[in-house]
């Protein structure tokens, strides 16, 4: 997305009372996000603005200067993505409540549409401690991103595991990423940039609050492809990201803990109802998933050539999903080439199946 068009949307987000429903609203009814910002009350409540949600939005535009809101941005060293971006995630635009914008600071990369979530308790015991460290570490060797909250305890260790086993690391942060919640993290925050990002869907100067953080967990989910859940009690957080991947359709993992710690007791529940697969090596995660050979398809994707039908289909994707019928008749190539050139493509990690033999490019 071009600057111009991009200051208003980083403008809107300053609006706390614009979420995924008006901000879709906003679009389908003005085209641009330019119009949106412009345009009069009476064209605003036309789209569907009204109440506090319009007057929070015509205040915003008497006090904030989109040009400037961007400048700011590039000052703190953060990158804004909105939903039409190509290297908004594609995974994290498939779950419901996906964020019209996500700030980031680092980079994502094509290995990180391999990524699984970690997560646990603040208060970990050495066991969980332990395991969390394997686990990661297991994750990293095999190319896999580990995806945490940059919280204390299970996440902390996740991603420095991953880190220390030359992985990459994916921060999902529940403030503005100018700042970094919690402060004795920063050290670690600053490696994570070097070696991943750090994401968020609040503006700079978001200070972290208690229920911005289960709505953080849904950002880990959508940038996942499963959620493996090391220690927590049965109402911790590392339970609400467990119940959103399987509203989000993804895999849930748990380690089973002991049945005397409170840490153990959300994990062994979760096991208990089904809702979690039982989980005591890395594998288990890495087979379910289908990524044992994630490693071997990265390297493939970055030393194996595109032949011509594989360039042509590639023009027609992008991160919508779209049917192979839909590819079959943009490119007007036959079904067995269009089949065998995906096929390939999806080896080379270019491409992924979302589902209904539908498809999206991979950044």
């Amino acid at each position: 997305m071009d600057r111009s068009e991009l200051q208003y949307w980083v403008a809107l987000g300053r609006v706390p009372q614009l979420g995924r429903a008006r901000f879709a609203l906003l679009e389908s009814h003005f085209g641009s996000m330019e119009e949106a910002w412009r345009a009069s009350p009476a064209a605003l409540q036309a789209a569907g603005l009204t109440g506090a949600t319009l007057s929070a939005l015509l205040a915003a535009r008497d006090a904030i200067e989109p040009e400037a809101e961007l400048a700011k941005l590039e000052q703190a060293g953060v990158r804004a993505l909105t939903w039409r971006d190509e290297g908004y995630p594609a995974g994290l635009k498939e779950i419901f409540d996906k964020p019209p914008i996500l700030y980031m600071r680092g980079d994502l990369m094509a290995a990180d549409d391999w990524s699984v979530a970690l997560v646990g308790t603040r208060r970990a015991t050495a066991y969980g401690r332990q395991v969390a460290e394997e686990m990661a570490q297991g994750l990293a060797r095999n190319g896999i991103t580990v995806v945490s909250g940059l919280a204390r305890g299970i996440d902390s260790v996740g991603h420095r595991a991953a880190l220390a086993n030359g992985g990459r690391t994916l921060a999902a942060l529940a403030c503005g990423l100018d700042m970094v919640y919690p402060p004795e993290n920063a050290k670690l925050a600053r490696e994570i940039v070097e070696r991943g990002a750090l994401v968020s869907d609040y503006p700079l100067g978001t200070q972290p609050r208690a229920e911005f953080f289960p709505r953080r967990n849904r950002i880990m989910v959508g940038i996942s492809l499963g959620v493996l859940v090391v220690e927590g009690d049965v109402k911790s957080g590392a339970l609400i990201t467990a119940r959103q991947a399987l509203d989000e359709n993804r895999e849930v993992f748990a380690v089973p803990g002991s049945v005397y710690s409170p840490a153990g007791r959300g994990t062994n529940w979760l096991i208990q109802q089904g809702q979690a697969k039982l989980v005591t090596r890395v594998e288990d995660v890495l087979e379910e998933l289908n990524l044992s050979m994630a490693g071997h398809q990265i390297e493939a994707k970055e030393t194996l050539p595109v032949d011509a039908t594989e360039a042509s289909l590639l023009q027609h994707l992008s991160s919508e999903p779209i049917h192979i019928d839909d590819v079959l008749r943009a490119s007007g190539l036959a079904i067995d080439s269009v089949s065998s050139a995906l096929a390939m493509l999806e080896l080379k990690g270019m491409v992924r199946q979302v589902g209904n033999m539908s498809y999206v490019k991979v950044r």
